[in-house]
């Protein structure tokens, strides 16, 4: 099993992500979300260093993830043996198939039932999903899978906000329209701001002849 974190290793993690240098990381058999084995970038540590307070992208991933020193390991697994290319195998000879007749003697009981095997049900988690706003107009995306934070404020197109608000509750579609509304007026308000300032740049250049 791979080796956790241990105190020396997150300090030297720290040092490599102040240097511009971030030493890569992966992932052991606790980890939760992400395949054991996979590799990650650090790319944050949060304050206080406690529970999952390393913030790590996963490779070929654009999400921040939060993870603890439990579910991180410096030590590279091993690449897995490479397997030889299986010989094709001869053709087989036709061969008649024999006539196979299945009865129950008299007498005979019949043969029990297969037993069903039970299949475990994944137990149920608890996912936090929060919108925020801001008095600009930009919009960002948090979410907890129980008290994991898969995704840290990342950020999410306003139309891609307007379309969400549709498939919600009115009174939350209410309270979106009304900020997107306040923040198309505020970048009217700056186009009309910007316009003025252009007309009045062409009008000092023609002034210069």
């Amino acid at each position: 099993m791979a080796k956790a974190l241990t105190a020396e290793d997150i300090e030297g993690l720290r040092a490599a992500l102040a240097a511009g240098k971030p030493t890569p990381v992966w992932f052991t058999e606790a980890a939760v979300g992400v395949d054991p084995g996979a590799a990650g970038k650090v790319v944050a540590f949060d304050d206080p260093p406690e529970g999952d307070f390393i913030q790590v992208r996963p490779a070929g991933s654009r999400d921040v993830m939060s993870f603890s020193p439990a579910e991180l390991t410096q030590d590279k697994p091993a690449a897995p043996p490479r397997k030889a290319a299986p010989r094709p195998a001869p053709a087989p000879a036709a061969v008649p198939t024999p006539e196979v007749v299945v009865g129950i003697e008299a007498g005979a009981e019949p043969p029990p039932p297969p037993k069903r095997t039970s299949r475990k049900t994944a137990q149920p988690v608890e996912i936090t999903v929060t919108l925020h706003a801001t008095p600009e107009g930009d919009w960002s995306v948090d979410v907890l899978v129980g008290k994991k934070r898969t995704v840290k404020w990342a950020p999410v197109p306003a139309g891609d906000v307007g379309k969400l608000s549709r498939f919600l509750p009115a009174e939350v579609g209410e309270a979106v329209n009304v900020a997107l509304l306040a923040a198309k007026e505020r970048a009217e308000q700056r186009v009309l701001e910007l316009k003025e300032q252009l007309d009045a740049a062409q009008r000092a250049l023609r002034d210069l002849g």
